[in-house]
This record gives C-alpha cells, structure tokens and sequence, in this order.
C-alpha cells in the first residue's frame, strides 16, 4: 500500500470550495495551489522581487502586497505576460508543494488532494495523480451562480466562463466527477461515496513512517516519496 495523490480541479463557480469545505470536514489532507500562489508572493519572497522587475511598482498595494486584481488585468489582456508570471510563479508553488505533499507522506496518510484550479488546462501535474476529480455543474446553473456571486451581467459572466476549458471537456479527462448542479445534501453525499472509495482498507503506514523518519536529509525523502509516486 503506497500513498497517492488526488487532483481535484473545476471551473469558475462550479462549487469546487463546497467540496473542499466537506473533505476537510472529514480530515482529509487537502493542498490548496491557490493559497500557496498567494504566499509564494509574499513581499520580501524571490517571486515577489522577480514579479516586481519586470511588471513594475505599479501593481503594488499600499502595504506592499501585489494587487492580484491590476496584475491579473495585464496578464489577462496579454499572453506573453501571463507566460512570463507563470515561470516566475510555478517553480515556486510547485517546490511548496512538494514540502507539504512530504509532510503528509511522513505523518502516514493513505492519499493527498492537490486543489488545483488549472489542473486539466496546464495538463502536466496530471501524470502524478492516481485520480483525478471534477466538481462539475451545468453550464446554465454555472451563469447563473456566477452572475449571482459576483453581480456581474449575462455579457461579463459568459466571456468569464469562456476564458476557462469548459467543463464538459474536463469531464472527459477526469477519473470521477462530482455533479454539483444541485443542492448542498446531493453533493455532500457524492463526496461522502468518494471519499469512502478513497479510503478503502485504509492503512495509515505506520511501517513507512518509521522508514521514512530514519531517512536522513531531505534528498533522501524526496527520492523515496517520488519513488512511490510513480510507482
């Protein structure tokens, strides 16, 4: 028995934070790429001063944080830039995430969630995942939820959605699906039955912790978590 990962991926208002909500509700180990991508930003941070060289102070808030929001405007309209933010960023969030990805392998949990917002457009952490998951809702539902939540108009909420791959092309490419074009109770059920599939004959490693604990250095860790990865 080896420790896997789960991508969990959706789209812009399909309810991907309701189902977060319930996994971690039931202790599961989630790491959430948007959280690391706010950090790895941080003032002071390598990115930071890689961000600030080449988009400039003006995307700075008084406190010194970036503006998320005048930085996601230029990047937006101009793909190079987008690119350009990517390299500076990725390596960045990806190297966190490894970190907590080895915490979880040490302290012997069965499996990891990555929450990735991008996971099926960016394609290439997707060769890591045992299983892949979709919170997935009906494209009527979706602008709706959108234009509400945000107060946007039916033009702003559709070029929005648009921006994204659509979910019924995720869904093409995801192992499970979680359809959360209904009610909360409907959707927290379907977690509940994945997370039963998720955990089943659950053995929490004590063996491999003991391995991994004597493992001395980080390389030594990161080659055997690896290992049984690809595995």
């Amino acid at each position: 028995s080896t420790m896997f990962l789960v991508g969990l991926s959706g789209g812009i208002a399909s309810g991907k934070s309701t189902v977060v909500a319930v996994l971690r509700e039931l202790g599961c180990a989630v790491i959430d790429a948007d959280v690391i991508a706010r950090q790895v930003v941080q003032p002071h941070s390598k990115a930071h001063q890689q961000i600030l060289q080449h988009f400039g102070t003006e995307i700075l808030l008084e406190n010194g944080e970036i503006n998320r929001e005048a930085l996601g405007n230029i990047i937006f309209s101009q793909p190079e830039k987008r690119r350009l933010l990517n390299s500076i960023t990725h390596p960045e969030i990806l190297k966190e995430m490894l970190k907590q990805v080895l915490k979880y392998f040490i302290l012997g949990y069965r499996y990891v969630i990555l929450d990735i917002p991008l996971l099926f457009e960016t394609r290439g952490l997707t060769r890591f995942m045992k299983y892949t998951v979709l919170v997935y809702c009906d494209p009527p539902t979706q602008l709706a939820r959108l234009m509400k939540r945000n107060g946007l108009g039916v033009a702003e909420a559709e070029a929005r959605i648009g921006s994204q791959l659509p979910l019924d092309e995720k869904r093409k490419w995801a192992t499970h699906v979680i359809d959360n074009s209904g009610d909360r109770d409907s959707t927290r059920r379907q977690v509940l039955r994945l997370h039963a599939r998720l955990e089943d004959s659950l053995d929490f490693l004590w063996a491999r912790l003991a391995v991994g604990t004597a493992v001395v250095g980080l390389g030594g860790l990161v080659f055997l978590l690896l290992r049984h990865l690809i595995s």
